[in-house]
């Protein structure tokens, strides 16, 4: 915009001073260069085809206008062609944000799992089925060491009752042979004395 305000002063300098009348030759020239060429050449053949006076150019208004309509619509045109641009990076940032979004997403959603891709829910799903299994597995091992150690305990008193009764057994029929040897020995003892 800038750069507008001092190429405008120019040229509304150049165009102050008293114009004087130009060659036919020199106005087609401009005229053609006003109509095909850029901005930059079309200023350069506007001052240097212009005639000067007292060091300075003189430029007729309708060439005048004309550039200044180039030069606008060449402003128009720069403006557009930046917001196209503008819009164009725009939307690649926005692409490659969504694409990013959709990669962190998924790496996020997924785990890997022994270099196999599955899902969080699945890993899940099957690391607790593990533990449940694990779980059970292990309390139907504790319930089955209980109810053997439970009858190995009602094994052990078992025996322990029927050894002692068997003791008691083996002390009554000690005590009982010995009553009978010594009966049987009081009676031999009898027998011989008589």
């Amino acid at each position: 915009m800038k750069a507008l305000k001092i190429i405008l002063t120019i040229i509304v300098l150049f165009t102050s001073v008293t114009s004087f009348s130009q060659n036919p030759k020199k106005q087609a020239l401009i005229k053609k260069s006003l109509s095909n060429d850029n901005i930059e050449n079309q200023l350069k053949v506007l001052i240097g085809k212009s005639p000067t006076y007292q060091n300075m150019h003189n430029i007729r208004f309708q060439f005048m206008n004309k550039f200044k309509a180039n030069f606008i619509d060449s402003l128009k045109a720069f403006d557009t062609k930046y917001k196209l641009a503008n819009e164009k990076i725009e939307i690649q940032k926005i692409e490659s944000i969504n694409t990013n979004l959709s990669s962190v997403t998924e790496e996020k959603d997924n785990i890997d799992v022994f270099g196999i891709r599955t899902t969080k829910t699945a890993y899940n799903t099957t690391l607790w089925s593990i533990i449940a299994g694990l779980l059970i597995t292990t309390l139907l091992f504790l319930f089955k060491f209980n109810s053997s150690n439970k009858q190995t305990k009602e094994t052990k008193t078992s025996f322990k009752e029927i050894e002692d009764e068997f003791d008691i057994h083996k002390k009554k029929s000690l005590e009982r042979e010995q009553v009978l040897r010594r009966k049987l020995q009081d009676e031999i003892n009898k027998q011989r004395n008589v």
